[in-house]
């Protein structure tokens, strides 16, 4: 109740201050029988807000353990049932709690890249997403976000394809290779720009 209460007031205020528009949510998702890890890329604090306000299921967020640092920011992530990650350190416990949230048939919304970034040559994917993904044996529903959020300024959203991992479902992978997926998969999202404008 909360996080729709919260979702349906951030949705009035970002529309007031920003242009929003959404390119392949609706055929993308209204048809998956199961729930999925939401991922996109990341250059501003506003991008789980923007994906929040444009998606209709509750998404639970890994975010950055220190936001849990504040107590109104703790207070507000925990009613909105975000969960801390420890991006510097060992980050066990956050790919336990992925894994539990998509166990209990939830959605889970993580930013791969782990900080924010403004182009793609300045990022590098960690291995979690695709950890997460091939443990968990659930699809990824990839999101592009293209804006500098400067006032009153256009956001496009791009949604892509469901991306499967099922080739490495019963493999056993090295760091190397949860990090190479990682990079394919934020390829991906980075990619989804360009296919939209080109289609």
């Amino acid at each position: 109740m909360f996080y729709t209460v919260v979702a349906a007031i951030a949705r009035v205020l970002v529309k007031l201050v920003f242009r929003i528009r959404v390119y392949g949510k609706n055929k993308r998702i209204e048809n998956l029988e199961e729930n999925y890890i939401i991922c996109g890329n990341h250059s501003s604090v506003l991008d789980p807000v923007v994906v929040a306000i444009t998606h209709n299921n509750h998404i639970r967020y890994m975010a950055k353990k220190e936001l849990f640092d504040n107590f109104i920011l703790k207070f507000i992530l925990n009613k909105l049932r975000a969960f801390p990650v420890d991006r510097e350190g060992n980050s066990l416990s956050a790919v336990k709690k992925s894994l539990r949230i998509l166990k209990n048939n939830e959605i889970l919304g993580i930013f791969p890249e782990g900080t924010r970034v403004t182009n793609r040559e300045e990022s590098s994917a960690k291995g979690g997403i695709s950890i997460i993904a091939t443990k968990a044996k659930k699809k990824i529903l990839p999101v592009y976000i293209d804006s500098n959020y400067r006032l009153f300024s256009k956001i496009n959203i791009y949604y892509g394809d469901f991306i499967s991992l099922d080739q490495y479902y019963d493999k056993k992978l090295s760091s190397e290779d949860y990090l190479k997926i990682g990079e394919e998969v934020l390829d991906k999202i980075y990619s989804l720009k360009e296919d939209f404008n080109e289609g």
